[in-house]
């Protein structure tokens, strides 16, 4: 099944215009606080400061699959390790400056350069890993019609603390009212929700929301087998990302 999506003029022309323009003024205007969080990060948790992960971007109309990119954060994590080199869990390694920093979505801010360069927008469905995409089903993909956002229409209504089956509905409302003055509500949402209510990084059982296929077994919707091979389809997704980029 190919995956399309007709796109208005704003979405099409507009949109990239603004991101464009947005984009370079938060990183000239906020270039300080860039500065003074690197610096904090290098501090308290060390090397890389950035930390980058592939994520489904926006579906290739040539071949119906999505775009893999690499998403830049302010990394929140250090990388503490058990006696056998293995990593130390979520909860544990996410220290109280990566919680602050996640609270406030300042972790993000890195992202300014994602959209910069095209592979993500300021408004649209938040890009999720790919090891969440390989198991939405055909409809729940459509979101990747439009290019992943900083914040979208999910993030205001709940970020973590709603199922994911909420979330990527509401992603899947966003794709058909693409407009102007409701990415424009979205932008002074997205502040009031990440610095005036400081809402969401956990799902109440973990320090980091569960990922998609995790919460589809444990609710028993996906049986361990088909678990496993969309896990192994999903290493196999980000591999061959990883050999195009040398």
């Amino acid at each position: 099944m190919r995956l399309q999506r007709k796109r208005g003029f704003y979405e099409k022309y507009v949109k990239r215009i603004l991101d464009i323009i947005c984009a370079s003024l938060a990183i000239i205007g906020f270039s300080w606080l860039y500065l003074a969080i690197a610096v904090i990060v290098r501090i308290k948790m060390g090397k890389p400061v950035i930390f980058k992960q592939p994520r489904p971007g926006m579906i290739d109309p040539k071949t119906g699959k999505e775009r893999i990119f690499d998403m830049y954060k302010f990394r929140t994590m250090t990388d503490e390790r058990d006696e056998n080199g293995n990593l130390l869990p979520d909860e544990v390694r996410l220290n109280k400056f990566g919680r602050a920093l996640r609270a406030t979505s300042l972790d993000e801010l890195p992202e300014a350069f994602n959209i910069l360069l095209g592979s993500m927008s300021l408004i649209g469905p938040r890009p999720q890993l790919v090891r969440d995409m390989v198991f939405m089903s055909d409809e729940q993909r459509m979101r990747h019609t439009a290019k992943p956002g900083l914040s979208g229409l999910a993030q205001v209504k709940g970020r973590n603390a709603i199922t994911w089956e909420e979330k990527l509905d509401w992603d899947l409302k966003y794709i058909k009212h693409v407009n102007f003055w409701g990415d424009v509500k979205l932008v002074f949402e997205t502040v009031k929700v990440a610095l005036v209510k400081h809402e969401g990084i956990t799902d109440g059982e973990n320090a980091t929301a569960l990922d998609y296929g995790d919460a589809l077994l444990k609710a028993g919707k996906v049986s361990k087998p088909r678990y496993d091979a969309e896990m192994a389809h999903a290493r196999i997704l980000i591999e061959e990302h990883e050999k195009g980029k040398s």
